[in-house]
């Protein structure tokens, strides 16, 4: 299945982190942050928002750190993603 967002929207694959401390310590699933940094799978057109007219400054295959609560999650096709608004797009790692 193939997904396109619509306007503003970025859709993003969450990238694992450490599940190690740097001291060697391994943490439960549990214990571990949700992760801030993403993969870029999806780019919607942007466009005009809210009556502000949005340039979309993301582009597939960025690496980005975004908002730590952002976004909704989805599962598509057995992958889980989440979808979420520019805006809570922070940085992009280059």
């Amino acid at each position: 299945m193939k997904i396109r967002p619509l306007a503003d929207r970025v859709v993003v694959k969450m990238l694992e982190s450490e599940e190690t401390t740097k001291s060697g310590i391994v943490l439960p699933g549990t214990a571990k942050e949700k992760p801030q940094m993403a993969q870029v799978l999806a780019v919607g057109p942007g466009g005009v928002v809210d009556g502000k007219e949005i340039k979309m400054e993301v582009k597939v295959g960025d690496k980005v750190i975004m908002s730590r609560y952002a976004g909704t999650e989805v599962k598509i096709d057995g992958e889980e993603l989440t979808i979420l608004r520019q805006s809570d797009v922070l940085a992009v790692v280059e």
